[in-house]
């Protein structure tokens, strides 16, 4: 993505059905703070919104595991998706301290994020670095079939973190949209970029102040919307035109969404008790 702009994020909010979609989840986020549980509950639904996170992005890479059985078991043992299992709860474990690191050194905040997803997984040479130039790329269901080379993931990652250091007026849907796009697409790292890309996702709402206490479960969203919209959404976003932008930020607008409906559901179940 190029463009002369000093603010090339907030320039993207111009983009057709963007600023429907950033209406539309600031309208659904309100409501979903304005649940009178939240006032004296809203730690328990924060908690529960990000195991039901972790569980749903496990899934979308591949390991659907029942959100029971992550209550219940303290071993995950060596099963099917396991890691990726394992590396979404340590992110999503997380989750607090990371915010602070993602909002005042992005890089870092990066390479701690696939430090928590990868270990144990990779070979630990390869832990919390971009791949370099001939090393696999694991790539997700619905990510791009051909990732790009090595040199060009490095250096889209470390425009990344740029970009998220720099002020931008831009709303936290477009910022947060942006992050997950370039990281699923690139693939930096090359095993569990998708677990990274919708932990960004989540934390940039919480640092950009559309959801300043992770209570919705935008993961859940994704998840609901399924492999074939995904894949069509990443693409628009990888073509680089003016609509495939604005097709991509408008599905996880959407995603974000439904991700309330299911923070909704919690707020009731807790008040049923």
């Amino acid at each position: 993505m190029t463009t002369s702009t000093a603010d090339p994020l907030a320039a993207l909010s111009a983009l057709p059905g963007v600023a429907e979609a950033v209406a539309e989840t600031r309208s659904a986020v309100d409501r979903l703070r304005a649940h009178k549980v939240l006032r004296s509950r809203s730690a328990e639904v924060t908690a529960e919104s990000a195991l039901r996170g972790a569980r749903a992005s496990a899934a979308i890479a591949g390991a659907d595991w029942p959100l029971e059985e992550l209550r219940r078991r303290t071993d995950l043992g060596d099963e099917q998706g396991a890691g990726l299992v394992r590396g979404a709860l340590r992110i999503s474990g997380e989750l607090s301290p990371l915010l602070g690191v993602l909002q005042q050194a992005p890089a870092q905040a990066l390479t701690r994020m696939h430090m928590l997803a990868a270990a144990g997984e990779v070979e630990g040479n390869r832990i919390g670095r971009p791949r370099a130039e001939g090393e696999s790329a694991s790539v997700e269901p619905g990510g791009p079939d051909t990732p790009v080379d090595a040199e060009e993931a490095a250096g889209r990652l470390t425009a990344l973190a740029g970009l998220l250091a720099a002020p931008s007026k831009a709303p936290a849907l477009v910022v947060a949209a942006v992050a997950q796009g370039e990281l699923l697409a690139v693939t930096p790292f090359g095993w569990g970029d998708g677990l990274l890309a919708r932990a960004v996702f989540r934390l940039l709402l919480v640092a950009r102040g559309l959801d300043p206490q992770s209570l919705a479960v935008p993961e859940v969203g994704f998840l609901e919307l399924g492999l074939d919209a995904r894949r069509t959404a990443l693409d628009a976003y990888r073509s680089g035109t003016v609509e495939g932008l604005g097709s991509w930020i408008a599905h996880c607008g959407e995603a974000l969404t439904r991700g309330t409906q299911e923070a909704l559901a919690i707020c009731e179940a807790l008040m049923r008790g």
